[in-house]
């Protein structure tokens, strides 16, 4: 199968409309329309219900994202494998959300780059489920989460910490943020619960994102507030292009890397948590 087709099906899922389809996989929109018929034909269903200014799956179509996922996850994977350098012996999957990425892993990979001789990286950044989703199935190596699956058989090992504070694009009060939009940011489980608990009285939020530099981007253009990692601000405070929320609490989670014990690669996997931890002083 033509995995072209594949990667416009889902684009087109993820979208929700065939011209942002388009734009983004640098096509026409016909041409991800013919694409999407393609796949239609191939498997003789329909994976989208149609309608104007209302695209979205059919219930083949959702489940076909499943599978469009695991067979592009593969294919990747197998391109990767067969092409390793006689330098790479070993390739190495690790998985993030969005969050994770923008404000922890990105930051680190480099050491992971310079610190695994002999070792080709390749990272996923997806959402949670799938990330989770992958681990389970075995086609990452390590996920990297603030809410690692719970499971007997897998191991989790603190390799950051976040240390959540309000911050806002003026100087306010914890008594005055209704002043400002509230963007929310998703931090996981155990923060929701804090949030509900302590910040219930918050505005209605503007916006709710997963990622952490879409909200830093809406504080520094916007009046607005957020809860974002401290390390990950610290020299925009600084600046005083953001500022903690006078009398507000914060909130410290750790980064867990998940991963099988009994891998093929735990070698690699080992060497690479003990590289995160040294770069988070964790260790």
């Amino acid at each position: 199968m033509d995995t072209d087709l594949l990667k416009t099906f889902l684009e087109v899922s993820r979208t929700r409309h065939f011209g942002k389809a388009a734009d983004n996989l640098y096509l026409t929109r016909s041409a991800v329309s013919f694409r999407v018929k393609q796949l239609e034909g191939i498997l003789g269903v329909a994976l989208f219900e149609r309608q104007r200014n209302n695209i979205h799956p059919t219930h083949a179509g959702e489940r076909m994202l499943v599978h469009a996922e695991a067979v592009l996850t593969a294919w990747e994977q197998a391109k990767q494998d067969v092409s390793l350098s006689l330098q790479q012996s070993v390739q190495l999957a690790i998985g993030t959300g969005p969050n994770i990425w923008d404000i922890y892993l990105k930051k680190r990979i480099h050491r992971l780059y310079q610190g695994l001789d002999g070792v080709a990286l390749r990272t996923d950044e997806k959402p949670d489920a799938t990330v989770a989703r992958r681990l389970l199935d075995k086609s990452l190596d390590v996920s990297i989460s603030l809410d690692p699956p719970k499971l007997d058989d897998l191991v989790q090992v603190a390799v950051g910490q976040l240390e959540l504070v309000l911050v806002s694009s003026r100087q306010v009060s914890l008594e005055q943020v209704n002043e400002l939009a509230y963007v929310k940011v998703d931090w996981g489980t155990a923060f929701n619960s804090w949030h509900a608990q302590h910040y219930h009285h918050l505005p209605v939020p503007m916006l709710h994102t997963s990622s952490a530099d879409m909200a830093l981007n809406y504080l520094l253009t916007q009046a607005g507030l957020a809860f974002l990692p401290l390390d990950f601000i610290q020299s925009l405070l600084a600046d005083e292009q953001l500022f903690l929320v006078a009398n507000a609490s914060y909130l410290t989670r750790n980064i867990y890397a998940t991963y099988w014990p009994q891998s093929a690669n735990i070698a690699e996997i080992t060497a690479s948590i003990e590289l995160l931890q040294e770069c988070s002083k964790l260790r």
